[in-house]
This record gives C-alpha cells, structure tokens and sequence, in this order.
C-alpha cells in the first residue's frame, strides 16, 4: 500500500486507543458462545471470542479470524451490534470493540492457547470479563428484534 502513494502514520507524540473486536454467536436456543480466557487479564473468566484487528484488516476479516483462531469455528458476521468505548473497559489500556452479531458457518469446535474452554451458555456464568455482559445483553435485544 505506501507504493500507492499512502503513508503509515506514527504517532510519536501522543496515545491513541487500539481497536478489537468481538463476537456474539447465539444458538436456535437462545444460548451464547463464550470462552474460557487462558491469560491475563480477567484469566479464567468467560468472555466472547475475539481480539485485536491487525493492521491492512478490516473488522470484519477481524473478527472472522479471531473466532477461528479462540474456537475453530468459521463465522459470518451478520450484523452491527455496537462499538464499544469506555477508555476504561480493558485493563491493559484504551480498546475500543466493534462487536458483532455472527453465525456459525462451519468449522469444528477446538480450544486453543488462548481459551481453556468453549461453551454454549443459556443461564451466563457469573465471571464475565472486560464489558461483554453489556455487549451480550445489546446483542440479545438485537438478535430478539430481528426475529
């Protein structure tokens, strides 16, 4: 891309926040996917699948690839849930999520380095980390409208 006449910018002089995203998978009945996270922070609590966009990717590239490297699983985002900015919603500094609605499209369920676990939740588990109680419960009113 910079051969194209664009410039990577750096910013030397100030902070700027990072960009993830996460997905909500929810199943025929009614349940959510989440993992079990393996590392710091909020290690052993259940979480959505996903992670920080790397540069030259779009969200949804993001996010897609994020689900297959937490669970296996292939995913198709199907819609907007909301972006997600509370400077204080990571402890390891500003993040802002975009996080999406998804469907599974194939792939079979596999842990990895990151997540301990995989499970569908019907009744959520009490360790929620980072925001994702907010994400699921926006996700839920969504998925309950597009019905």
């Amino acid at each position: 891309m910079q051969g194209q006449g664009l410039q990577i910018m750096e910013n030397k002089n100030r902070n700027t926040p990072m960009v993830a995203v996460d997905a909500v998978v929810i199943g025929e009945d009614k349940s959510v996917l989440l993992v079990k996270r393996s590392n710091p922070p909020f290690k052993d609590y259940w979480s959505l699948p996903g992670g920080f966009v790397e540069y030259g990717e779009t969200a949804e590239e993001a996010v897609k690839r994020e689900v297959r490297e937490e669970t296996g699983l292939e995913i198709k985002p199907i819609k907007l849930i909301g972006v997600y900015s509370d400077p204080k919603r990571d402890p390891r500094g500003h993040v802002i999520s975009i996080a999406f609605l998804a469907k599974v499209v194939g792939g079979k369920v596999t842990v990895s380095p990151e997540t301990r676990e995989i499970r569908r939740f019907r009744v959520l588990p009490a360790k929620i980390a980072f925001d994702h109680l907010l994400i699921i419960k926006d996700a839920l009113k969504l998925h309950k409208k597009k019905k």
